[in-house]
């Protein structure tokens, strides 16, 4: 390839400056709502500021505008450079981000508004969900016209990982959104009853399997040997790692659904699916954390491979308790406790969170032609705030979970509930303020991160800040 050629940055710097900018609204909507279930009259009986209401806006805006940026800007710089090929269309690379930043305004609009199709994960109104499927199938003809045009034959494992997670997000997003539109804001989903469940639970946990997952690995395999300095630690693992993960996570999702109307060998179905997942999972956490071998005294210098290791560290403990907790009979104990939002939230602050922020601190003075952050220290500042503040999120979370399913499957002798919801309700109260105290920690180092951001762009050349384009470095 010509050294004349040059990479698209400007759309990887849009991407990622709003992932920042997302990842502290989504975040404060989240210690909003968990100051709410302490103090229920917080937000003065306002219906768009209900509990009901900004739930939902929280969990799109940190899955889909946090998330989501985050993955389309690693998705973007990664694929560029290991493909040493310039992004397939500008103007195509250009529809996806401001399509999907009017997708998420759009649903900051109408969730409080009450406006919602009433399925978890899924809840955007359908004029919203058709533009999300353009979006998407714009990324994928951007990323896959990419990987055509490469240089190099090889296609490094990171884009099999992305490109999974970009088909695999379609197709789910497309099949549980189908419905018929009444009005411009309501549809009936052309599903029914059980049927209804099952296809929502399939999007809804492979949304956390590619979306949340897979993406993320593809993050995790270029930035970890990238910032170790160090080649994958076994690259025929990472490929048993990819194939075995995509073709176990699929039949995952019945798991949400133990003890309901589904026919009971689905539910066992999905149960040994998941216990299976344990072993890629592992793997790939494992070929993450050895890509250190011979390089682990860079973790007390470097606060960005801290936060990649501690990432991988929360994706092992995670992908342990989920297969866990999809066991039947722990099901039972940990189903409609606080134990679900503690598993939840390991996987969502202390995996995807710290794999993004990791990466996007080494991705910045890339992009920015710096040798590094404004700040060192700041950085690590943002590792401690976010391993505490993750921490005391899902102690207290799963403290308060073993013991609401304890109390709640807890008789009299007479058959009668020993405890009645209201006592269990006010034992809780404590570890909701642990849950917010450790969200508000959480979110005091996006904003530690922002101010390291803002003066790292005020240091950058203003050839770097401005040109859309920058001659390729080695990838």
């Amino acid at each position: 390839m010509s050294h004349a050629t040059t990479y698209n940055d400007k759309v990887v710097r849009q991407f990622a400056v709003m992932t920042v900018i997302w990842g502290i609204v989504g975040m404060l909507v989240g210690v909003i709502i968990a100051a709410q279930l302490i103090w229920p009259d917080l937000t003065m009986g306002i219906s768009w500021l209900s509990y009901g209401r900004l739930r939902p806006l929280h969990t799109n805006a940190v899955i889909f505008a946090f998330g989501g940026s985050a993955l389309f800007a690693t998705s973007y710089y990664c694929v560029q450079r290991t493909c040493h090929a310039r992004l397939f269309s500008n103007a195509l690379a250009s529809f996806t981000f401001w399509g999907w930043q009017a997708v998420i305004v759009g649903a900051a609009i109408t969730l409080p508004l009450g406006l919602t199709m009433g399925k978890e994960y899924a809840e955007l109104i359908w004029p919203l969900a058709i533009l999300i499927a353009l979006v998407w199938v714009a990324y994928a003809i951007v990323f896959f016209g990419t990987i055509v045009k490469r240089q190099v034959k090889h296609i490094y494992v990171a884009n099999w990982f992305f490109g999974a997670f970009i088909l695999t997000v379609a197709v789910l997003h497309i099949v549980n959104n189908l419905a018929m539109p009444a009005t411009l804001t309501h549809s009936y989903p052309i599903y029914s009853g059980t049927v209804d469940a099952m296809v929502q639970w399939w999007y809804g946990h492979n949304a956390v399997g590619f979306f949340l997952t897979a993406g993320f690995l593809g993050m995790m395999y270029y930035f970890v040997p990238k910032q170790a300095g160090r080649p994958v630690y076994s690259y025929r693992l990472s490929i048993v790692h990819f194939w075995s993960l995509i073709a176990i996570y699929m039949w995952a999702g019945p798991h949400h659904l133990h003890y309901t109307a589904l026919p009971d060998w689905v539910q066992t179905l999905g149960m040994v699916f998941s216990l299976m997942l344990l072993a890629p999972s592992w793997g790939g956490m494992i070929n993450g954390i050895m890509t250190l071998s011979g390089a682990w005294h860079k973790l007390r210098t470097d606060p960005i491979l801290r936060f990649m290791i501690v990432a991988l560290s929360f994706y092992g403990m995670s992908t342990f308790e989920g297969p866990m907790m999809s066991i039947k009979t722990v099901n039972a104990l940990s189903h409609y406790t606080d134990w679900t939002i503690g598993h939840v939230h390991s996987g969502a602050l202390g995996w995807v969170a710290m794999i993004s922020i990791g990466s996007l601190y080494s991705l910045f003075p890339r992009l920015l032609g710096l040798p590094s952050m404004y700040s060192t220290r700041l950085i690590e500042w943002h590792f401690w705030t976010s391993t505490i503040g993750t921490v005391l999120y899902i102690v207290a979370m799963w403290i308060a979970g073993v013991m609401q399913g304890l109390m709640w499957r807890t008789f009299n002798d007479d058959g009668t509930l020993t405890y009645t919801f209201i006592e269990v309700l006010k034992l809780t109260e404590p570890f909701y303020l642990l849950r917010l105290l450790g969200g508000v920690i959480f979110l005091s180092g996006m904003f530690i991160m922002l101010y390291n951001l803002i003066k790292t762009w005020q240091m950058a050349p203003a050839s770097e800040r401005e040109v859309p384009v920058r001659a390729p470095a080695h990838a």
